[in-house]
């Protein structure tokens, strides 16, 4: 038989658990950080959509660059002419002159092409004839649209073979 001492010792700590203050948040709190959060991701997203094209296109322009580059160095390396032909998705070298072989190496595929991103519109007021000093006959402005927003980027060949991007 329970005395009545341990009764009463039984309802004091039964007491305090129902007075202790609970841990965690309401449902309130909750909904309301949510909500918060929800606002602040939904007034970034379009942002970071504009920072993601224009990354991918001036990434773009940074790999025309290169290709660039890697067509004067090749006309050097190889003590010979090496022109720089454009299609508006992709570049790619010929050997000797603007109709000469297609040079097939590292960076290309099996049809000796350099890809550019998808979404990206590559046009040229020339083809750049690299001679093997490294200089570029006819000097040539290449542009790339982005398909998604419209906006261009200009790589530029320089007649003494200097290649850059403006905007």
């Amino acid at each position: 038989m329970i005395s009545k001492s341990d009764r009463i010792t039984h309802m004091l700590i039964d007491d305090d658990h129902a007075k202790a203050p609970q841990a965690g948040f309401s449902v309130a709190e909750t909904l309301l950080v949510l909500g918060i959060t929800g606002i602040l991701a939904a007034s970034t997203a379009p942002f970071l959509l504009r920072y993601y094209q224009a990354s991918t296109l001036m990434l773009a322009a940074q790999e025309v660059m290169s290709a660039l580059n890697t067509g004067r160095q090749l006309a050097i390396a190889q003590n010979a002419s090496i022109c720089v032909h454009t299609s508006s998705t992709a570049l790619h070298y010929r050997q000797g002159g603007c109709s000469g072989p297609v040079w097939l190496g590292p960076g290309t595929d099996g049809s000796g092409n350099i890809a550019l991103p998808a979404g990206i519109i590559l046009s040229a007021t020339a083809d750049p004839l690299f001679s093997y000093l490294g200089a570029a006959s006819p000097a040539a402005t290449y542009t790339l649209t982005s398909g998604e927003t419209g906006e261009a980027v200009h790589v530029t060949v320089a007649a003494s073979g200097r290649i850059a991007i403006a905007p």
